[in-house]
C-alpha cells in the first residue's frame, strides 16, 4: 500500500507555495477520528464497491459543463466518479482519507483502462492549488461545518477561470429516512450555507430536492439532497 507522501502530486501538499491552505481554528480536532477512518476502511475492504462503480447521476448531468483539463475529486472513496471522469478525458486526482478506498479506486481505474492520480489524506490536511482545476467535485463529501466552509472556500479559490465546482450532498430532511447519509445532523448541508461558502462563484444550479439515489449498498432510495453547480468567471 502506498503512503500519503508518495501519492501526492506536485503542488498539492500542505505548505506548498502554489497551494491554498485550509485554515482551521487551532482547537479543530481534524476531520476523521481513528475510529471513523477504521469504519470506512472496513466498509471499503468488502469485495463489492460500497457505492457501486457507476458515477453519480448529478455529476453525469452536469459533466458537459466541466471544461477539459484537470479535475479534483474530494472524499472520492472507491473512485467511481474519478474513474468515470478520466474515461471522458479529464486528468483526474482523487483524494480520500482511506487508503483502502483509494486502492480500490486505483483497481477500478486499471479495470476501466484509465489513469487517475491519487492522494491519501484527511481533507483537513489537504491543500488545493489556486486557479488550477477545470473542475472540483464533491459528491456526498459530508464535513463538519468549520471544515466544510474551509474546504469549499479553498475549492472556490482553486478553480481555474471558467472552471466549475460540482456538489451533491444530503440535507437535514434526510435524517431518519434510512436510505443513506450521515446520522449526525451537523454533517448535513443547506443550500443557503453552500451559497455563502462559495461566494464569488456564479451559481448555475443551486437546489434542494428529493430524488431516487441508488448507488451501491449504502445509497438505497428516495433521498433529500442539495445540488450545486458553480462556475468561476472566465
Amino acid at each position: 500500500m502506498s503512503t500519503a507522501a508518495d501519492r501526492f502530486i506536485p503542488g498539492a501538499g500542505p505548505g506548498s507555495p502554489a497551494s491554498v491552505e485550509i485554515t482551521l481554528d487551532a482547537s479543530y480536532a481534524g476531520f476523521m477520528s481513528a475510529q471513523d477512518l477504521s469504519r470506512w476502511d472496513r466498509r471499503y475492504a468488502a469485495e463489492t464497491y460500497a457505492f457501486g462503480t457507476e458515477p453519480n447521476d448529478f455529476l453525469v448531468e452536469v459533466a458537459p459543463l466541466i471544461p477539459g483539463g484537470p479535475v479534483l475529486c474530494l472524499a472520492e472513496g472507491e473512485g467511481r466518479n474519478a474513474v468515470w471522469l478520466a474515461g471522458r478525458g479529464n486528468e483526474v486526482t482523487a483524494v480520500d482519507a482511506s487508503a483502502v478506498g483509494i486502492a480500490k479506486a486505483e483497481a477500478l481505474a486499471r479495470t476501466r483502462g484509465v489513469k487517475i492520480a491519487t492522494v491519501v489524506t484527511d481533507l483537513a490536511d489537504f491543500a488545493i492549488e489556486p486557479d488550477l482545476w477545470s473542475g472540483i467535485v464533491a459528491i456526498f463529501a459530508h464535513m463538519p461545518p468549520e471544515l466544510r466552509r474551509a474546504v469549499h472556500r479553498a475549492a472556490a479559490a482553486g478553480i481555474a477561470p471558467g472552471g466549475v465546482f460540482v456538489l451533491e450532498a444530503f440535507t437535514p430532511e434526510q435524517m431518519g429516512r434510512g436510505t443513506g447519509g450521515p446520522s449526525q445532523p451537523e454533517l448535513l448541508y443547506r443550500l443557503a450555507d453552500l451559497r455563502e461558502d462559495l461566494a464569488g462563484l456564479e451559481i448555475i444550479v443551486g437546489r434542494e430536492l428529493e430524488r431516487e439515489v441508488v448507488e451501491g449498498q449504502y445509497h438505497t432510495g428516495r433521498a433529500a439532497v442539495v445540488q450545486i453547480l458553480a462556475r468561476k468567471a472566465p
